[in-house]
């Protein structure tokens, strides 16, 4: 067995990490739903440590805001699933690293957890870029089916993490 992570996967990451190591980038990841699922990817790929510089998995509010700096009122504001935190997660990986790209992820991936305004499946991500001004960075909310199962979001938050690591010209 060449990896415990599914192929798709574990192809994606290949391609992030070929693509930042071509344009000597290098990225942080603040990860919450996933658990360290896209920092577990990327690290499956030889050749990893010139890409990744760090990954934070901060699952509590706590961690949020002790090893990010996500402000308190943000959180209690909007929740730790909302464009805002995920937001404040993104800059926050950015400040505590010397990466030049952070992704964000922060969910709901089930079975439990879930509301009616925030359903399970419900997924927010992030992204910042180091010289860029923060307020062009971007946070998008995404809906995947309950249906998937817990495994089933975190896996396609995952691919949707590594998507937004490959940088905007990588084939």
């Amino acid at each position: 067995m060449d990896s415990l992570l599914p192929a798709e996967m574990v192809d994606l990451a290949a391609r992030v990490i070929a693509a930042n190591t071509a344009r000597g980038l290098t990225v942080a990841l603040a990860e919450s739903c996933t658990g360290g699922l896209v920092a577990a990817a990327l690290t499956e790929i030889p050749g990893s440590s010139a890409v990744v510089d760090r990954g934070f998995v901060t699952y509590s509010n706590a961690a949020k805001i002790e090893m990010l700096g996500v402000p308190e009122d943000l959180i209690d504001t909007f929740g730790a699933v909302s464009v805002a935190v995920a937001w404040s997660m993104a800059q926050g990986a950015l400040m505590h690293s010397s990466a030049d790209l952070a992704v964000a992820i922060t969910g709901i991936a089930g079975p439990d957890g879930g509301t009616e305004q925030k359903p399970v499946g419900t997924v927010v991500f992030a992204v910042a870029r180091r010289g860029q001004d923060p307020d062009a960075n971007e946070a998008e909310l995404k809906l995947f089916s309950a249906d998937l199962g817990r495994a089933g979001v975190r896996h396609q938050a995952a691919l949707v993490a590594l998507e937004l690591l490959l940088p905007s010209d990588a084939p």
